[in-house]
């Protein structure tokens, strides 16, 4: 993310996008980094606990930011601030999830199923127009990218609905409610950072197939977990003291 302002723009408002673009890259890097940590280590300790908060503030921080200037760019991205809607969307909720009380819900839930629900219509009807489009392509993403993040947020909200429908989330499933939707989160941080910033990179690293190793590991262990949360009694006890 480039912020631009014209050269007879005062002093605050260059200071302004300099603060805001030091907020976003630092909430990027605190967020990659902790969510490494607390995908690493054991969940409900007192190390995932601390690197999860740092987390989840550092990652809304940064989707924040991402998603109110993106459409402002030089170079305006629809879907860059859709995605960070969604992202931001699947940190609140996992959040939100071990901090309620075990089966129960209220109007954040309801809300935040709607804040799904037209993201994803939105990204469908832009991965729409970038497949109509001559290069497949629509502000410089193709449409594949956009039908994926739908099918994200269409996913979530769906699951939201479930869970309001049975009014809340119970044991190993309200573990796994938090654990995936942390895990995407970190891995489209991962993906936009690995694979959209390649140019911070040396440049014998750019376009490298080393980059996708960052990704690779957070899904592997995404499915690490969810396998420990759902298939095994390791975390049976957390269930309800998370």
């Amino acid at each position: 993310m480039i912020l631009q302002v014209s050269p007879g723009s005062s002093p605050l408002v260059r200071a302004a996008a300099d603060a805001l673009l030091i907020l976003h890259i630092s909430g990027a890097t605190l967020g990659l980094l902790s969510g490494t940590v607390a995908l690493s280590v054991r969940k409900g300790g007192r190390l995932h606990r601390l690197a999860g908060n740092v987390f989840f503030v550092s990652m809304l921080t940064m989707t924040a930011i991402g998603a109110a200037v993106a459409p402002f760019l030089p170079q305006p991205q629809r879907g860059s601030s859709i995605g960070g809607i969604i992202t931001f969307y699947l940190v609140a909720t996992a959040w939100a999830t071990v901090r309620r009380k075990e089966g129960t819900v209220g109007r954040f839930e309801i809300g935040a199923m709607f804040v799904a629900l037209g993201a994803a219509i939105a990204d469908v009807t832009l991965g729409m127009q970038a497949a109509g489009s001559a290069t497949g392509m629509l502000e410089g993403a193709p449409a594949p990218a956009y039908f994926v993040f739908a099918t994200i947020a269409a996913l979530a909200a769906a699951l939201d609905l479930k869970m309001i429908l049975r009014g809340g989330v119970y044991g190993a499933q309200r573990i796994a409610r938090h654990v995936w939707r942390m895990c995407v989160a970190l891995l489209i941080a991962a993906f936009s950072f690995f694979l959209g910033q390649q140019q911070v990179f040396p440049e014998f690293l750019q376009g490298s197939p080393v980059l996708f190793v960052p990704e690779v590991v957070v899904l592997g262990l995404m499915i690490f977990w969810l396998w420990r949360v759902l298939l095994t009694r390791a975390y049976k006890p957390l269930a309800r003291g998370m």
